[in-house]
């Protein structure tokens, strides 16, 4: 039987037994989020614990191990970081679902495993580095286990959790895994400088992570009282904070404060959060709530896809046959966008894959229709910018095919539009 009462455990002697059955459902947070201490421990485990569900975000870590899946259920919403180990071996069952959606899906839950800073005076603590799908989870959750980190920021969140509500605590003192990207590159900054173009003073931003969205971020330099409302935030965001860019002055909902899900970048990104008054993190059911969305005024939605159609039909899932990215909450942040006053729903993409340099304007999409064709916005690459609000079909070929590689748009033209 599991524990009734609290317990504190050296990480050393954890044994999980005592708190997980064989078949129960699992779920941690993503990236930093992961309680790496209890994961580990759970793999070195589970033959002894039996078979079990995980459901785990983006990785940063070992954890989603094809060795692992020998007892080992792997979900998750996305095959980004070291999920795409699982996802090539055909080992990590995806679920297709918006965003705002997970905690519903999920729950109710047998064990949450979290991540958590210190507590606070008051005997409570911060989610940390994330509240998204997995705030919402605490109160259905039949076990709560807790890795508890000197070295998690305390950042300021809509939800936090009483030390009363934690079953198992495990006390850790390590850094906290980090997301470091490589510098933009030049077909990347003339992205940005076309999106930069578009985009007004007061504008809301919301965007993903990536080298695209860095360059994105520093070619808004220019601009002034910018507000940040999105799903999640990265290191670009403390560049434009600290030098004004971003004050969140204009925003109808959640004044003066940046409001994301979750955080993932550099340490510098975690000691910019940590009791931050400016930065607040929230559930998805806020981040993506139509309403507020579309309430913004100025909202800027960016995100990006592995390919588009000439109709405008989005693929940000599978290419090459092989999943690799997600639904992920893009269509509901476009949905909003294209429903604020003056918002902007931009997809961003390099007009070629990189390493074969074929067109990522297409045809036809190779994977799944991640966002329809009615969704669609802004399509922009290094070439220019493709506006299929109120288009026609013959409307958008002809500006889809502009904004394709030259060496691609002749076999483009001559393509038919459904």
């Amino acid at each position: 039987m599991r524990h009734a009462t609290k317990v504190r455990v050296n990480q050393d002697a954890l044994d999980l037994r005592d708190w997980i059955r064989p078949g129960d459902s699992v779920v941690w947070g993503q990236a930093g989020a992961e309680p790496e201490v209890i994961t580990s421990a759970l793999m070195r485990q589970r033959h002894e614990i039996g078979p079990l569900t995980v459901t785990i975000g983006f990785s940063l870590t070992p954890t989603p191990d094809p060795l692992y899946a020998d007892c080992v259920r792997f979900r998750s919403y996305c095959a980004s970081g070291t999920n795409r180990r699982l996802a090539k071996e055909g080992l990590l069952e995806i679920l297709p679902v918006p965003y705002s959606t997970l905690a519903s899906v999920l729950a109710p839950v047998d064990v949450l495993m979290l991540h958590l800073p210190p507590a606070g005076a008051d005997g409570r603590h911060s989610l940390g580095l994330l509240q998204e799908y997995i705030a919402p989870l605490i109160k259905h959750a039949k076990v709560v286990i807790a890795e508890i980190n000197d070295q998690m920021p305390s950042v300021p969140g809509a939800l936090d959790i009483g030390t009363q509500k934690i079953d198992v605590i495990v006390e850790s003192s390590r850094p906290i895994r980090e997301l470091i990207l490589p510098a933009p590159s030049e077909t990347e900054h003339r992205i940005a400088a076309h999106i930069a173009e578009l985009v007004e003073d007061g504008s809301v931003i919301q965007m993903g992570l990536g080298q695209l969205p860095d360059a994105i971020l520093g070619a808004l330099e220019g601009h002034r009282d910018l507000g940040v409302h999105s799903g999640v935030i990265g290191d670009g965001i403390v560049d434009l904070v600290e030098k004004g860019v971003i004050n969140n002055s204009r925003k109808v909902h959640d004044r003066g404060v940046t409001v994301t899900g979750w955080l993932l970048g550099s340490r510098r990104l975690y000691d910019f959060a940590h009791h931050n008054p400016t930065l607040r993190i929230c559930p998805s059911s806020y981040t993506h709530d139509p309403v507020i969305l579309a309430e913004q005024d100025r909202l800027v939605a960016i995100n990006s896809a592995v390919e588009v159609d000439l109709t405008g039909q989005i693929n940000a899932e599978v290419a090459n046959g092989q999943y690799i990215g997600s639904v992920g909450g893009a269509a509901e942040f476009l949905r909003g966008a294209h429903r604020s006053r003056r918002g902007l729903p931009i997809i961003a993409l390099p007009a070629t894959v990189k390493k074969t340099g074929a067109s990522r304007i297409v045809a036809a999409l190779s994977g799944p229709v991640s966002t329809p064709r009615s969704e669609a916005g802004i399509i922009v690459t290094e070439y220019g910018v493709a506006d299929l609000r109120g288009r026609s079909l013959s409307e958008r070929k002809r500006l889809m095919v502009e904004i394709a590689a030259p060496e691609h748009r002749a076999e483009l033209h001559e393509a038919a539009v459904y």
